[in-house]
């Protein structure tokens, strides 16, 4: 995977867990507990916990989240826009995880991405400004500033 420039980048971010983008006493909702029992199609999927807060304190902070892509925007080669997911396959092949398990990525000159199978970190100035498209509603949004292949 190729890393995008962090030549405009001023300063260290804090890494982040997805654990940390739930607020500190919030019972999350389990995902099997929200989808439907039915056939295990995506047309029974319902995203868990759609009021599930985010963590006020993380707005504007210059941020590191590891995670999966799933691709809104961009061509062959380049990726503009996308979702960042704690899991993969979510929103695609599972259900969506509650919105604020979900960020919205934005990077303005796009990123490459070799396999969506791989995970990755981001690294931008996160918002708890919530996005909500036809696969999710989302909890936060980043102006991505870079990516790197997860080192787990």
């Amino acid at each position: 995977m190729a890393v995008t420039s962090f030549s405009s980048y001023a300063g260290p971010s804090k890494e982040l867990f997805w654990d940390e983008l739930i607020p500190k006493g919030h019972v999350q909702l389990e995902q099997q507990d929200a989808s439907s029992h039915n056939e295990n199609t995506q047309a029974n999927w319902v995203q868990p916990d759609l009021d599930a807060p985010v963590v006020q304190e993380l707005n504007g902070k210059t941020v590191s989240i590891p995670g999966f892509v799933v691709p809104l925007e961009g061509d062959d080669e380049l990726i503009t826009e996308f979702l960042l997911v704690p899991y993969f396959g979510a929103c695609i092949h599972v259900p969506p995880p509650p919105p604020n398990q979900i960020v919205h990525v934005i990077i303005k000159d796009g990123v490459p991405i070799d396999s969506l199978y791989d995970a990755i970190v981001v690294t931008g100035e996160l918002s708890t400004k919530g996005w909500s498209g036809e696969i999710a509603e989302v909890g936060y949004t980043m102006k991505g500033i870079g990516v790197a292949p997860f080192e787990g």
